[in-house]
């Protein structure tokens, strides 16, 4: 199992309906973008990844005050962060150390998702890392971290969480 994390308005629908549509046999054609609401729950998403399964739980960004009950099967977090959003990365930052702290996550590997990256108003990476101490946090952490910023608007960056997802889940196996 692997979570899908962050705060409300991240992006994490769009995100897992993209990767959904591209590991479907269906096209990678990212052009129309699908309309997405906030998620109310979970949603369960499994993905085929050069024909391993992994299976997503997208947990909304307004349920994380219990996003902990969700850890115990957990093998791999996807966490997502909105980089052109500066008033949501203290608060991103607080909920990220809370996951990483977690003793049900200490053996999870961890991917560290900065979204949307396409907007003009968007951090850049080095901005992020700073603002988040990301140095710090990796050298703190007992999880394997990896960064990777994306657009799950224009599909930035989406084979390489697939790349992440099916190492992660082959190494967990």
């Amino acid at each position: 199992m692997c979570l899908l994390l962050g705060a409300p308005g991240v992006g994490k629908t769009l995100l897992m309906k993209r990767l959904h549509k591209i590991t479907s046999k269906d096209t990678e054609d990212l052009s129309d973008v699908p309309p997405t609401q906030p998620t109310v729950g979970t949603n369960l998403t499994d993905l085929t990844i050069h024909r391993t399964r992994v299976t997503v739980r997208e947990v909304g960004g307004s349920m994380g005050p219990i996003w902990s009950s969700y850890y115990k099967d957990c093998k791999s977090v996807l966490f997502v962060v909105d980089a052109a959003n500066p008033f949501q990365v203290s608060a991103s930052c607080i909920q990220l150390l809370s996951v990483l702290s977690s003793p049900l996550l200490v053996t999870a590997s961890v991917l560290i998702i900065f979204n949307k990256m396409d907007l003009a108003s968007s951090m850049s990476l080095v901005e992020m890392k700073s603002l988040f101490r990301m140095d710090d946090i990796i050298s703190c952490a007992k999880q394997p971290i990896t960064i990777l910023e994306i657009s799950a608007l224009d599909g930035t960056g989406l084979q390489g969480i697939l790349q992440w997802l099916h190492s992660s889940s082959d190494s967990k196996n």
